[in-house]
């Protein structure tokens, strides 16, 4: 969860000045002193550069009964760190014109970090105090777990986060996948200042960190930011989790939820990165539900106004791939919209899709990819997640010509292999009417 973030006027004035980059961008292998390997892309135009470092483990290393210890303690990094209470940290990072950010999610610790060329090495040595020694002060550590109570409060009246909840739960059995990375209000209300200490040791191991750099920095500079940074991290640390797997013992869920409207999370397997199919079924999802030229937004809302919108995605996590769609519809249309759901999926696995709509998918697809290069620290977030799911350096230079060179072919037979509808599970959260009951 993205905690509160720090930012100055200045730094904003900065980035506000960043202007969008060409996806053909050059990317440097960088290797510390230290060993320590990054991504950089210079960018001298601007005295800014960005970071993000990515510790792979993410919440799936709670420790069993310690369910959100992860998720709490990335909310403490910023919290006050070596000699600075958390007002005092806040007070230095603005005082450096700096930004920084901590978030934990299922795979990853996620450190973010903005600095001026002028600055960067006393902010490179705040976040290294932030990352190495934080305090776990008693009061910062009652704030936060208020903060997460809060939240949890939230999402237990939030239809969306419970369709999303009972997905993972039925999905997943007793992988860390299947329960909340913020944890439950009794987990959150047991955890003690020793708990976020495992966390923390457990969380930020360097054998298993990933970083991306862009901006005004050069290769050995960044060599050695990183070794600082890093400095008295441990090495190693827990075994990471096992694949997931995807069994869930129904077909369709339905959650009471006192509401004039629905919502609908349905899912099944999806296909990894590293799979030679991936690339045909990342088109795939963009012709069934990428977009508001998708077959679904076309049918269920265009056509017959069943939902506002409705949307599929490829979720690449790291212990169990996901195809994904959501919508919400009026209850008394929800059965109807399900059964429209279900029909597009078992035509598009039988017949493919049409000529039309793959040129239509690849246009965009190609067309809007260089637009997330919109500063460097959309770059630096992109290398760095590109390093943790083991894609290669020239993935940015050449992912346009392998979206270009998926045929129909490659979309009907990948359509055959992922959309089996009848493992697909579906959980409804609301007061739907006219659903299938059959198991």
């Amino acid at each position: 969860m993205p905690f509160v973030k720090h930012i100055s006027a200045a730094l904003f004035a900065v980035i506000s000045l960043v202007t969008p980059l060409r996806a053909e961008i050059q990317i440097q292998p960088v290797l510390s002193p230290n060993g320590h390997s990054a991504w950089l892309v210079e960018d001298h135009s601007i005295p800014f550069v960005a970071l993000d470092i990515r510790f792979e483990g993410g919440t799936n290393l709670d420790e069993p009964g310690k369910r959100g210890a992860t998720y709490m303690m990335t909310g403490l990094l910023e919290e006050g760190a070596g000699d600075l209470t958390a007002q005092g940290f806040a007070e230095a990072v603005q005082g450096l014109a700096a930004e920084f950010s901590f978030s934990s999610y299922r795979d990853t610790v996620a450190i973010s970090a903005r600095m001026l060329t002028e600055n960067r090495d006393a902010a490179a040595a705040l976040l290294h105090e932030a990352l190495s020694n934080p305090r776990f002060d008693a009061d910062a550590v009652e704030r936060v777990r208020g903060q997460i109570q809060s939240i949890l409060a939230s999402q237990a009246q939030d239809p969306n986060a419970i369709a999303g909840q009972t997905f993972n739960a039925l999905a997943f059995g007793d992988h860390p996948y299947a329960s909340a990375e913020e944890g439950t209000p009794d987990s959150i209300a047991s955890l003690t200042r020793d708990d976020l200490i495992t966390a923390h040791r457990n969380a930020l191991v360097t054998s298993r960190v990933s970083i991306g750099a862009s901006g005004d920095i050069t290769a050995e500079e960044l060599g050695d930011l990183i070794d600082r940074l890093l400095e008295g991290l441990p090495q190693t640390g827990p075994a990471l989790p096992s694949m997931a797997g995807f069994s869930p013992n129904t077909r369709q869920a339905v959650i009471d939820y006192p509401s004039p409207q629905s919502v609908i999370l349905f899912g099944m397997e999806g296909i990894a990165m590293d799979d030679p199919d991936f690339f045909p079924a990342f088109v795939l999802n963009e012709i069934i539900g990428g977009g508001f030229r998708a077959r679904l937004m076309e049918e269920l809302r265009v056509k017959r106004g069943l939902t506002y919108g409705v949307g599929t995605s490829l979720s690449t996590a790291d212990w169990q791939p996901m195809w994904l769609g959501q919508f919400s519809s009026s209850n008394a249309t929800v059965g109807q919209a399900l059964e429209l759901v279900d029909q597009i999926l078992r035509d598009v696995a039988e017949n493919g899709v049409t000529d039309e709509e793959l040129l239509r998918a690849k246009r965009y697809m190609t067309g809007a990819y260089p637009l997330r290069f919109d500063g460097n620290g959309s770059i630096a977030g992109i290398m760095a997640g590109m390093q943790q799911s083991g894609m290669p350096i020239d993935y940015i230079a050449n992912r346009n010509a392998f979206v270009e060179a998926v045929t129909s072919q490659d979309i009907a037979r990948v359509a055959k292999r992922l959309l089996d509808v009848d493992k697909m599970l579906t959980v409804v959260v609301g007061q739907p009417e006219g659903l299938n009951t059959a198991p």
